[in-house]
């Protein structure tokens, strides 16, 4: 029997960055979900200082997909070894490799290359494979330009929080509230509206109106939502953000804590670049939902590209964190009353 065809894709791009900022960025796969537009989340499942092994969930067009990602990491030779194990694609294992060559002190040049052995498919969707291919590492080259290009500025814009509170109650209700995202409206006083779809179990894909906020103003989310209730949490990233968010992730977390529980919400921002002239980190097929965002939030007076314009970063940091922070612990603490009225009704 024959042997199938490997089809290779190859892309190099100079990057405005250096060579070891750039490695750092993909061989820290865990923080791709704030980064990078695709990733949802990144779960490391195995690592042993050179290879690892992940477990990651993207966003695809509409749907979320999940996967496993094997790489070995050379940093020395600053190179990703990798093979993504995608069922939902047709044929063998993609695999390729990152290389990441200096280019001067400032510059480097990163090269993806990827081979994958198609199905036996027709001709035309063999070659609709090969146009996606090349495509994706277009892109994918892209999107990693965007953000090492703002290396020297991420720490600035880069916001990490988290909120706890100890509630009275079984965690098992105080889950269900926090899973059931559909009856927020009629939960919890800054949410508006909801709108959510689960195509697989756990993977909640949701719309979400938020008032009640200081300016007054209503903003609109979306975003996808991983639930896993053997481990009681839910990850999620907002893949529609309001000014002057370019991404949001986050995760629930419950553990006993003594007669009740102990409920995290953890969040991590990265604030929209004010040197940045265009939305990198939005993806193209839903560049025309930001846009329509974008042209709102410059109606309300808010330019989303400029986070500094009414106090500077640091004001702006503050109030993101204050906004998030208290739509987070009235949440948790609007979960925690519902579980011991629960509990009340039971008895």
């Amino acid at each position: 029997m024959p042997s199938q065809r490997v089809r290779t894709s190859e892309h190099t791009a100079r990057i405005a960055a250096p060579a070891g900022v750039v490695y750092g960025l993909l061989a820290d796969a865990v923080r791709w979900p704030l980064l990078l537009p695709a990733p949802v989340h990144v779960e490391r499942i195995d690592f042993d200082g050179v290879r690892e092994r992940l477990r990651l969930w993207d966003v695809d067009g509409e749907r979320v997909r999940s996967f496993h990602l094997n790489r070995i990491l050379h940093p020395h030779a600053r190179t990703v070894v990798f093979e993504q194990e995608d069922t939902a694609r047709p044929g063998a294992p993609t695999t390729g490799t990152w290389t990441i060559e200096s280019d001067g002190d400032t510059h480097c040049r990163v090269t993806l290359r990827q081979d994958r052995t198609p199905e036996r498919l027709p001709a035309t969707t063999t070659a609709r494979s090969h146009r996606e291919q090349d495509g994706e590492s277009a892109a994918r080259i892209a999107e990693l330009r965007a953000v090492a290009e703002r290396w020297e500025r991420l720490d600035q814009l880069l916001l990490s929080f988290e909120d706890s509170v100890h509630l009275q109650g079984p965690a098992e209700l105080v889950y269900d509230f926090l899973h059931r995202i559909q009856d927020w409206p009629e939960r919890l006083p800054h949410i508006d509206a909801v709108d959510v779809r689960e195509d697989a179990p756990g993977v909640q894909i949701a719309a979400v109106d938020t008032g009640a906020a200081p300016d007054g103003l209503t903003r609109t989310t979306r975003g996808v939502r991983l639930c896993f209730p053997a481990a009681a949490r839910i990850v999620f990233k907002e893949l529609l953000t309001p000014a002057p968010i370019a991404a949001h992730t986050g995760e629930w977390s419950l553990t006993p804590d003594g007669d009740g529980v102990r409920v995290v919400c953890a969040q991590q921002v990265l604030l929209h670049d004010p040197h940045t002239p265009h939305t990198p980190h939005t993806p193209r097929n839903r560049q025309d939902r930001q846009d329509r965002q974008d042209r709102q939030d410059r109606q309300d007076g808010q330019d989303r590209r400029d986070p500094g314009a009414a106090g500077g970063l640091a004001e702006t940091r503050r109030q993101v964190r204050t906004r998030l922070g208290h739509a987070s612990t009235q949440t948790l603490h609007l979960a925690g009353w519902r579980a011991r009225t629960a509990v009340r009704r039971l008895r």
